[in-house]
């Protein structure tokens, strides 16, 4: 049984054959940074193996087929380090970092419309030379930039030229543990650096370097958000029939996002395969209406594929629409000259093109989910659907939606819950009620932009869309304010997560091929897990840590004993919110930890007795007299930029580590690290080094 599967995949999805080495040479190339020249020696030991094997006698040749095997699939592999090490402009020799320092002028070209945030514009930057000591050095790379708000900033567009001066700051994490690692996702996008600027740091040059297909993208994106801002006039309604089309986010309601992902349907939201699967579906119906495009199979081909492409830059080429794109892009062509590819296959291939053209997509959570999602319909969906018969046609097509939801949901459910600690209870009742409403907004959005230039029409129309969103909105506020909606502050490891998912293949394995050792596996698998749950458990009803984050002009300080913290720090920190989310809540998941005042934790003024350890917290002025005999405690932690002196301080303290929290400014944290040296006092800088953490 066993063979015959894995023939049956083979024959499915040949395209596995290279997908999985690739990954494999991706996954090492990332991990293990493997030098160009590595790389070709061994190229040329491949290629001088391949060249010896095929000239070896037929008799040879057939007998050790499976050698030859192995020098393609090494080929692959090495293919995939190569992709790697290439894709890091890091390692290419016209990157400005290798030609920048601080005497440097930087002139860039704004590569995507700026946009507004509450103190600046934001906007990515392609770096074109770097001018030092009189000369230009041509360069490539990315730049991340920060334009405060004046009335030059309001200027730039999409295409702008600008000239810099002004120190580059390596985009870094906030070193909190368990925190989003935004360094590592800008370095996927290939950005390294960011900068801050102020007016007297740029200028704006006089020419301009727009390309024009990019150009009309951008001025179709922008007739698109003034249509539907002119024509739907409630502001919830207008923002998500903004992000409904063309993954315009920037508008959201930040609770109403919030409520979609509570719900199990934010991928409504974030523009994804549903979304082109819904236009391709229209694609086929208008032109197959249309009679001289019907007749000609090429026009018709053109006409999608240039419809769907064009749909998924405007709306930012992100992973999961790529996914999509490739995917109908084989199946549209296969249709056109008659040959009809297997899902397997082309979920492969697209997997192999996209990954060819961007290796670092593999840790792109939305290339993973979407994979995973149309995989668990592709190889479940019709086994869960035959569960149940209903002679209605209605109740059969809305068992079907489920059956679709349910597969997907099962399939992401490992990585929704090691990536985003939560899962949505009413996944069900949220996709069968919202995904029909979100097509019917989808199609007309599409509608209203297409009558956009009859204005009377469009205004009544716009009212018939924004009344679809507005039930669509009421119905997934309505779903997440019931009890229990949402299973929240989940904590899994990446081996975890592994395990789970042989846990689903293993159950599926059974369920499909009646096979019984599936099942035991599953049931092994499923002890494991158990065990590793139970283990992390115990080790965290043990734990006893002192955190104090990194917030940017906050105060915030985590005692924590067991499964329960007691906060120190500012008020905006203690309700759930935005910084809170960000910064302190990751680590309040991953170590199991519940609010708890029964902490042993003994206080006196602004001393604190924790578990052995003496803390002095200081956040205002202070002038301590030097004492005959110094105190002793463990850590100072300073905040809020009180008035003192190091040299004060070491006169009466013997601390083992001064803290300077991110409540601090940066200029008088250098003063108090200079101090500190000076002294021979050791010291954590939480803005400069990230969180303090340290066990008790």
């Amino acid at each position: 049984m066993a063979k015959s599967y894995k023939i049956f995949i083979w024959k499915k999805a040949p395209f596995l054959r290279l997908l999985l080495p690739v990954i494999t040479g991706i996954l090492t190339g990332y991990y293990f940074k493997v030098e160009i020249y590595i790389l070709l020696i061994i190229a040329i030991i491949l290629s001088l193996a391949f060249l010896t094997f095929n000239l070896l006698p037929l008799v040879y040749r057939f007998r050790l087929q499976p050698v030859n095997g192995v020098i393609i699939t090494g080929f692959l592999i090495n293919a995939g380090l190569f992709l790697t090490w290439n894709k890091d402009v890091r390692n290419h020799s016209d990157w400005y970092g290798k030609t920048y320092d601080t005497s440097s002028y930087i002139i860039g070209t704004i590569s995507e419309p700026p946009v507004e945030k509450s103190k600046s514009y934001k906007s990515l930057a392609n770096v074109e030379a770097i001018i030092k000591k009189d000369s230009v050095y041509p360069v490539t790379g990315k730049l991340l930039l920060y334009f405060s708000k004046d009335s030059s900033a309001k200027k730039l567009v999409y295409g702008s030229r600008v000239i810099i001066k002004k120190d580059l700051q390596e985009i870094k994490n906030s070193g909190n543990p368990a925190a989003f690692n935004y360094k590592r996702y800008c370095a996927f996008q290939q950005i390294f650096h960011q900068c801050y600027l102020k007016q007297t740091d740029w200028s704006l040059l006089k020419s301009d370097d727009a390309n024009t297909f990019r150009q009309a993208i951008f001025t179709t994106q922008r007739y698109i958000v003034n249509v539907l801002d002119d024509n739907i006039k409630g502001t919830d309604e207008s923002s998500l029939a903004k992000a409904l089309l063309i993954g315009y986010k920037v508008d959201l309601d930040k609770d109403l996002v919030q409520a979609y992902s509570n719900v199990g349907v934010v991928h409504l939201i974030a523009i994804s395969g549903l979304h082109l699967a819904l236009i391709y579906a229209m694609l086929l119906w208008v032109t197959g209406k249309i009679s001289f495009i019907q007749k000609s199979k090429f026009i018709r081909l053109f006409i999608i594929l240039f419809c769907l492409w064009f749909f998924s830059l405007l709306t930012g080429a992100s992973a999961s629409v790529l996914r999509s794109a490739v995917m109908f892009t084989f199946i549209a062509t296969g249709a056109t000259f008659g040959k009809k590819a297997s899902i397997y296959n082309s979920l492969a291939s697209s997997a192999f093109v996209l990954l060819c053209y961007d290796p670092f997509m593999l840790w792109d959570v939305g290339f993973q989910l979407s994979y995973c999602a149309v995989l668990g319909i592709v190889i479940a969906q019709k086994y869960v659907f035959n569960w149940f018969y209903f002679s209605s046609k209605l109740l059969n097509k809305i068992w079907k939606l489920a059956a679709v939801s349910l597969t997907a949901q099962i399939f992401t459910l490992p990585l929704c819950l090691y990536y985003f600690h939560q899962f949505p209870l009413l996944f069900l009742l949220s996709n069968v009620v919202a995904i029909p409403l979100s097509t019917i907004a989808l199609w007309g959005c599409i509608f209203l932009v297409a009558i956009s230039p009859i204005h009377l029409l469009a205004l009544y129309f716009g009212k018939a869309v924004m009344a679809s969103i507005w039930l669509l909105n009421h119905a997934v506020i309505f779903i997440n304010a019931i009890p229990f909606s949402l299973w929240d502050g989940i904590s899994i490891t990446v081996t975890e997560t592994i395990i789970l998912y042989l846990i689903i293949s293993f159950f599926l394995y059974w369920l499909l091929r009646k096979n019984n050792i599936g099942f035991k596996l599953g049931i092994y698998s499923t002890l494991l897990l158990s065990g590793l749950i139970a283990l992390n458990k115990w080790n965290a009803a043990k734990q006893k840590k002192l955190i104090v984050y990194n917030v940017p002009s906050h105060k915030a300080i985590d005692f924590i004993e067991g499964n329960a913290y007691h906060f120190y720090g500012d008020s905006d920190l203690v309700e759930e919110g935005l910084l809170q989310n960000f910064h302190l809540k990751p680590e309040r998941i991953s170590l199991m930890l519940t609010k708890g005042d029964t902490l042993s934790l003994f206080q006196q003024k602004n001393f604190v007795g924790f578990h052995g350890k003496r803390i002095l917290m200081i956040d205002s002025a202070v002038d301590f007299k030097p004492l005959s005999k110094k105190i002793n405690v463990d850590y100072i932690i300073i905040s809020k930029n009180p008035k003192l002196f190091m040299s004060s301080l070491a006169k009466v303290f013997e601390c083992g580590v001064y803290i300077f929290d991110a409540s601090n400014p940066l200029w008088k944290i250098e003063k108090w690290k200079k101090d500190c040296e000076e002294l021979h006092l050791r010291f954590h800088s939480v803005s400069e080094q990230g969180a303090f953490v340290t066990d008790l």
